[in-house]
């Protein structure tokens, strides 16, 4: 697999997915190039042998599927999935903060990140805003992304702090409001973020309803090192992986059975909504498939049994500064090979049987993979697998590219992981 060709898909997915609802719009692109056919899951489907089908489930998850030459008694499900969220800020209804002279918009905390790599960075917003429509009943959705510098999160002076090199809480409600300016003509009134975001969209600032808006950090994804061979970017966790399942779902094809990627939202608030990975969907999904060919009610529960998963989520990898925080012996290193994960506690969906397959796939296509576990003193996170599997219970694996600085505003990677585990899943898809 060509590894600066894989490098330089990630790093357009990078730039384009800011927000779900972006990252869900720049995979529509890349499958309608690819000649994939969009379904609405409330209509009527005729599928076809050889098809290449995507849904797009409430604007930030995507479901993408293939069917092979045959859908036949022997065939089964290869899903992927892997999550379009990321931790950062959410900008909160009726935003606008006056303090001090300066104009500031009122944000909350979305998922676990890195606080402080927030503070002194250009930022923007990206997201969906609810426009009235003619229809009440489906609003006119319009997707924004705004590409200039509108607002920073200033560190306090160390002359105001002396401790501050010592480590300093972040209060989620009063550090964490990001200054848009000082107070002038246009932001001295009162809803100046709504006329900001009418003018941006072009319509009247009574006629928006809502917005899921998400501060993005502006930072561009950047080859580093002496040999250019680490990618330090925004959004790593979880694009590598999206990009991975859409390149993967693209190139594999297999003879018989049907391959799946799921694109799931939500993920790093608990998955629990009906875009994560606890919801039906992905079920119902497999279930509508398995009925346009036909198959009885027994059938189509053998066939979602027979089948695997694989979860991609990003891995942490060994931190030179910091060896005390890893396993005594199982230390992944960037540009090492992709992670299979693994956790008795089942914070990774992860049995020897279902690896074994993993690692025979590896082997057999030479393609280069490492094991991560906790220490086992630290309790690390967990992914989507777990919850999907409880819904779809298939062996299913947790694998992902090592990072370092996981959930901060900015993350590295190894250039050369990206290509293998889009090998590894595009060869899942195959074999």
């Amino acid at each position: 697999m060509d590894k600066q060709a894989e490098i330089q898909k990630l790093m357009t997915m990078l730039k384009a997915g800011t927000s779900a609802p972006l990252t869900v719009a720049e995979a529509k692109r890349q499958l309608d190039e690819a000649g994939f056919e969009e379904l609405k899951f409330q209509k009527g489907w005729t599928l076809a042998t050889e098809g290449k089908y995507y849904v797009n489930h409430h604007d930030t998850s995507l479901f993408a599927f293939t069917i092979g030459s045959s859908m036949s008694e022997h065939s089964n499900f290869r899903i992927a999935a892997a999550h379009t969220d990321y931790p950062c800020l959410r900008i909160k209804p009726n935003p606008d903060v006056k303090a001090a002279g300066y104009a500031q918009i009122n944000v909350e905390v979305y998922g676990g990140p890195i606080l402080n790599t927030w503070l002194d960075r250009p930022l923007s917003i990206s997201g969906r805003v609810a426009v009235r429509s003619k229809d009440m009943l489906h609003p006119d959705m319009r997707l924004i992304d705004v590409e200039r510098s509108l607002m920073v999160i200033p560190n306090l002076a160390i002359h105001l702090n002396r401790e501050v090199n010592k480590g300093v809480e972040l209060n989620r409600q009063t550090d964490l409001l990001p200054i848009v300016g000082t107070i002038r003509k246009g932001l001295e009134e009162e809803h100046a973020f709504l006329e900001f975001l009418a003018e941006e969209l072009a319509v009247a600032k009574e006629d928006i309803l809502d917005y899921e808006l998400w501060i993005k950090c502006l930072e561009q994804p950047q080859l580093v090192g002496l040999s250019d061979d680490l990618l330090v970017s925004p959004r790593l966790d979880n694009l590598t992986s999206v990009q991975a399942l859409i390149s993967a779902i693209i190139a594999g094809s297999r003879e018989d059975g049907c391959n799946l990627i799921a694109l799931f939202d939500h993920e790093e608030v608990g998955n629990r909504s009906k875009q994560g990975a606890a919801s039906l969907f992905l079920r119902n999904l497999m279930e509508k498939i398995c009925e346009c060919f036909g198959m009885t009610s027994t059938r189509v529960k053998e066939m979602i049994y027979d089948s695997m998963m694989l979860s991609v989520d990003v891995a942490q990898g060994t931190h030179p500064n910091y060896l005390n925080k890893m396993d005594i012996v199982n230390r992944p290193v960037l540009n090492g090979g992709f992670c299979i994960k693994e956790a008795c506690a089942q914070s990774y969906a992860t049995d020897c049987e279902a690896v074994a397959v993993i690692e025979q796939i590896c082997l057999e296509k030479n393609i280069p993979y490492q094991k991560f576990v906790n220490r086992s003193d630290l309790v690390g996170g967990g992914t989507l697998g777990t919850v999907a599997s409880t819904i779809i219970p298939v062996p299913t694996v947790d694998i992902g590219v090592p990072l370092l600085a996981m959930h901060s505003a900015v993350e590295t990677m190894g250039v050369e992981d990206q290509a293998g585990i889009t090998e590894l899943i595009t060869q899942f898809f195959m074999a």
